[in-house]
């Protein structure tokens, strides 16, 4: 029988599978979606009213993973080496205090195998918000300068928030409860609460139409990586000031942080801060030249939710990512601002802590020489 065979897909019956969407997040990828075929099999021969329907199966769109599939969670071993050097002493000094902070695991890293090399005795202490930090006195020093290093085995772990990225496959679990959670949502010295920052924020919100938390969160992190440009000439950037930052829409990732930080704190959602060492992509080994900082914000439908507005500037390919995720060439040493150390130093409360701290004779001393090095351990994990 002389038939003729024709597939068409019949608009009427084509679904795709929605994106799903959290709210106040941008839409991403699903796997696959199906848009089912119908066969539809004509007889020249019959009557044209008799036609064979029959269903053909389903047409994937693939957009590169198969069903099923999850992204993997990255992670880098690396050793770290951190050393201040001490220097230009008064020759008249009755004691010098150096604190330098110290690393610490959690469910992003693993610190392992900790040493300290130091000419004098020193002490391991705890200080607010969990951060660890090193100190020593000396009494009458030396004029001569001194150096203590500190060595450790780190493996750094991608961060995602499940909810907001539910291809990484991770389950979202209960996490522990913060007992700085109210700090999170206060003042700092550089990123105040006032009026005029709670109108700026408010702005901010009403014109994405943002209702949830994590819509508002999405509608700051919009905000600033647009409107803020990663640029550190000049004078003023650096020390996470919100006035500067928003009157002169640029800065470091201190002065990007500053404003998300402090719009979310202003339309009352808990946000916090964190400061560590960037590493190159490139795996190997050499110096670290400065600091890096990031964020996060609490909602109660997602838990904590990894921030990076800076590298997002800078890398507008991956903003998205850097709304829900932290990548892994990168380690953490302390989180919150305008802190007191342990033992309490006399100056004042520092707006962040990543360098070495000195204070001689009770007051701050800043001729300290510093240096960072990593050298790559493992290839990563994949």
């Amino acid at each position: 029988m002389n038939c003729l065979f024709r597939i068409r897909v019949l608009q009427s019956y084509v679904r795709a599978v929605p994106l799903r969407r959290a709210a106040g997040r941008p839409l991403r990828p699903r796997p696959f979606t199906l848009i089912p075929l119908i066969a539809v099999l004509h007889f020249p021969s019959l009557p044209k009213a008799f036609s064979v329907l029959l269903l053909a199966g389903t047409l994937l769109s693939w957009n590169g993973k198969s069903p099923g599939s999850t992204t993997p969670v990255h992670a880098r071993t690396f050793a770290f080496e951190y050393t201040a050097t001490v220097k230009d002493l008064p020759a008249q000094a009755k004691a010098a205090d150096l604190w330098i902070p110290v690393p610490h695991s959690d469910k992003s890293q693993d610190i392992k195998d900790l040493k300290i090399s130091s000419p004098y005795p020193y002490e391991l202490l705890d200080a607010a918000h969990g951060n660890k930090v090193l100190h020593l006195r000396v009494l009458n020093p030396a004029p001569a300068p001194f150096s203590v290093t500190m060595q450790f085995n780190a493996t750094r772990r991608e961060h995602k928030n499940p909810v907001l990225m539910p291809e990484a496959g991770l389950k979202k679990e209960k996490e522990a409860t913060d007992p700085d959670m109210q700090r999170w949502l206060q003042a700092d010295q550089l990123v105040p609460l006032d009026d005029k920052i709670r109108l700026w924020a408010q702005e901010v919100v009403a014109k994405a139409k943002a209702k949830t938390d994590l819509e508002k969160a999405q509608a700051i992190y919009n905000h600033v990586v647009s409107t803020v440009k990663y640029d550190k000439t000049g004078q003023g950037w650096g020390r996470g000031d919100i006035y500067y930052a928003c009157d002169a829409r640029r800065g470091n990732c201190t002065d990007f942080h500053a404003v998300f930080i402090g719009y979310c704190r202003a339309v009352g959602i808990p946000a916090r801060f964190s400061i560590g060492f960037p590493l190159p992509t490139e795996r190997g080994e050499g110096e670290v030249k400065g600091y890096h900082c990031w964020a996060e914000f609490y909602t109660k439908a997602t838990g904590w939710v990894p921030v990076d507005a800076s590298e997002a500037a800078k890398d507008p390919a991956r903003r998205n990512y850097f709304f829900g995720a932290h990548d892994e060439n990168r380690v953490e040493f302390t989180r919150g601002r305008d802190l007191t150390l342990a033992p309490r130093q006399q100056g004042l409360a520092l707006n962040y802590f990543i360098y070495p701290y000195a204070e001689v004779d009770g007051k701050p001393f800043a001729s300290i020489d510093k240096q960072f090095r990593y050298h790559d351990l493992a290839p990563t994990t994949k």
